[in-house]
């Protein structure tokens, strides 16, 4: 069984996780090295991905600016999305050689932890053959945008959590327009501990993809491989 490196980074800035998740993939590019998941909460940002369009973002730059949210065009896949507090947001780095390098079945073992999850509260949850991601009803939970070269991971799912639900409202989710969003605080009527959300969303990666995890600080890794 595999060990995988679990970081949790708390609260971050997109584009400092984003730059960290491209040093961390081009060093498992180049060097035999653990698998990591990073787990994050960012700071508000709508970012878009490759197959997207910036006509999906409903507001202009000057509201960006006044309400205090970034804007990111990324390499990952996918359309436009919002990240922000209270919001579980996972990057797996890993070698898909380690389990199948199938980008499809990947992909969907990403939604199965979140059903998972999401059982673990007596919420049941759909994947729809259509539509990336995770659905309560026609309410996405969970979008999921990846990015995969040389076999190697990038990007991940975002899980609404706690999330302020308001700044979907700016953006066309996903490229869908006759869908709505969720949250497990809004489908529970709860305020959600998100370190025991993490902890049961951790619990179901190693199920799913029959890993073993091991928490460790960004630090760490870096001094262990010697990651400049």
């Amino acid at each position: 069984m595999s060990i995988v490196f679990h970081i949790d980074l708390g609260i971050t800035d997109y584009n400092y996780c984003w730059q960290l998740q491209k040093k961390i993939h081009l060093f498992k590019q180049q060097n035999k090295s653990n698998d990591v998941i990073i787990t994050t909460e960012h700071n508000h940002v709508y970012t878009l991905g490759k197959s997207g369009t910036k006509d999906h973002l409903l507001i202009d730059d000057s509201a960006l600016k006044e309400k205090e949210v970034s804007y990111y065009e990324i390499d990952r896949g996918g359309d436009l999305t919002y990240h922000g507090p209270g919001q579980l947001v996972c990057y797996p780095i890993f070698d898909l050689n380690n389990y199948s390098p199938d980008s499809h079945k990947y992909l969907r073992d990403l939604e199965e932890v979140i059903v998972r999850t999401l059982q673990s509260y007596g919420i049941d949850s759909k994947k729809d053959e259509e539509y990336t991601g995770v659905w309560v009803g026609d309410e996405k939970i969970c979008a999921i945008g990846i990015k995969i070269s040389r076999w190697i991971t990038m990007h991940g799912l975002a899980f609404n959590v706690n999330s302020d639900l308001k700044f979907f409202d700016n953006i066309i989710p996903c490229g869908i327009f006759h869908k709505g969003v969720t949250s497990l605080k809004k489908l529970t009527g709860q305020q959600m501990n998100m370190d025991g959300v993490i902890s049961v969303f951790i619990k179901n990666m190693e199920s799913v993809f029959r890993i073993k995890t091991e928490k460790i600080a960004l630090n760490e890794l870096f001094i262990k491989y010697k990651i400049v």
